[in-house]
């Protein structure tokens, strides 16, 4: 049987991400500057040709050699000299008609304009294909004692426009390769510092690995709470007894042992308990009552187990009630938390935690997913880890999270276990 390749380590994904990453930027950015570039051109073209054109067809000799027999000879030598000083294409000069009096090419004087000529006299900018091929053209009309003689036209190539074009590639070439050089550096250098920590260990590897200290750090804190209540308890009871206040000692021990016997006679009920989550949840409750958090849990006989790994399944329930936890603690009165596990006709677990807390501004709803991110203070475990942590699971099981309102409800669904 042939061996499966090795996962790739969590080092050199992050390198390929950041490399693609730099690559698309850079091939988006050079577009950019290149589609910039056409546009600075163009508009460059029309401003030229714009001010060209009204500027000739203003000129008194050119208005008063158009209606002479002999206005191509005049006529033809001052065209030239403007296409040399100014780089343009062509300068067309020619009767109110449209005959051609000038051309760069001195076969077609004689013949008709090629271009929109306005109805009435009027300066028109255009793209139009002509003699020279396509070009950014303006015509502009010669009017004299109030009469149309003639039109100027003065147009640039687009071939002269990607030829300039063209003369700035080295530069947006130079910046893309620098960028892309910046950034291929970055993301060895990031491939290096995670390879430090992490050496070869695939991503999924140090999920779990974070999963698992998440898991420990949720279930360590709910057996604190609840070991720390029950001693309270406990003492007490031992001080009524010694006050001879039996009957309330009794009570306490009673209340004690009747809070938990509800919670765990749910979890036994369950068809497939999970017994890593119900002892969690009876952390939690006592955690819930030490923050003065009304608790309320409610399991369907019926829920069944998630495709979840018992460190996995804490991580997801742990982190969500906690925050839920968190939420209804400073929140108004009065608090309380909700948490209830459903089955699902197509087989799946629904896992419901409800809080009273204010709610989520409807701006971090994604945010508060993503790693870092936290609305609480930075503590010693850092921040914004939890959250991220519930999605990376959720979403690798096949499942699904989301987020309702009025009361605040984070509702997570899993695949259930087939048998």
């Amino acid at each position: 049987m042939p061996r499966r390749p090795a996962p790739a380590s969590a080092a050199s994904r992050v390198f390929a991400a950041v490399a693609a990453s730099v690559v698309a930027i850079v091939v988006i950015l050079a577009g950019v500057l290149v589609l910039d570039a056409q546009g600075s051109e163009r508009s460059e073209a029309e401003e030229v040709t714009r001010t060209v054109a009204t500027t000739l067809s203003a000129l008194p000799e050119v208005e008063a050699a158009v209606g002479e027999p002999e206005a191509s000879t005049v006529l033809q030598p001052i065209a030239e000299r403007i296409m040399r000083e100014s780089d343009l294409d062509f300068v067309v000069i020619m009767t109110a008609e449209g005959t051609r009096l000038t051309h760069p090419d001195p076969g077609e004087i004689g013949r008709a304009y090629l271009g929109t000529m306005p109805a009435e006299p009027a300066t028109l900018t255009e793209e139009f294909v002509g003699t020279l091929g396509p070009s950014v053209r303006t015509i502009s009309p010669i009017i004299s004692e109030g009469r149309l003689v003639g039109w100027v036209a003065v147009g640039v190539t687009l071939g002269s426009i990607w030829a300039e074009i063209l003369s700035r590639l080295p530069f947006v070439l130079g910046i893309a390769l620098l960028l892309l050089a910046a950034g291929l550096v970055g993301a060895v250098v990031a491939r290096r510092q995670l390879r430090r920590m992490a050496g070869d260990l695939p991503a999924g590897t140090i999920r779990d690995a974070v999963a698992s200290y998440e898991s420990v750090r949720t279930l360590g804190e709910a057996l604190r709470a609840q070991t720390h209540e029950h001693g309270n308890r406990m003492h007490t009871a031992v001080s009524l007894l010694e006050l001879g206040r039996t009957e309330e000692a009794v009570e306490i021990l009673t209340e004690t042992s009747r809070q938990s016997q509800s919670l765990v006679d749910q979890v036994a009920a369950r068809r497939d308990g999970d017994p890593t989550v119900g002892a969690l949840l009876l952390g939690k409750a006592a955690q819930a009552r030490e923050r003065t958090v009304a608790w309320d849990a409610r399991i369907s006989p019926d829920a069944p187990r998630s495709t979840l790994t018992p460190i996995d399944a804490v991580s997801v329930v742990g982190n969500l009630i906690d925050n839920a936890v968190d939420a209804a603690a400073t929140g108004p009165t009065p608090r309380w938390v909700r948490v209830e596990f459903d089955p699902l006709p197509d087989g799946a677990l629904r896992i419901r935690v409800a809080d009273s807390g204010t709610g989520i501004d409807p701006a971090d709803r994604e945010r508060i997913f993503a790693h870092g991110f936290s609305t609480k203070p930075a503590g010693a475990e850092g921040r914004g880890v939890g959250l991220a942590l519930v999605r990376a699971i959720v979403d690798g099981a096949g499942g699904s999270i989301r987020i309702t309102d009025h009361p605040t409800t984070f509702e997570v669904v899993l695949p259930g276990r087939t048998r």
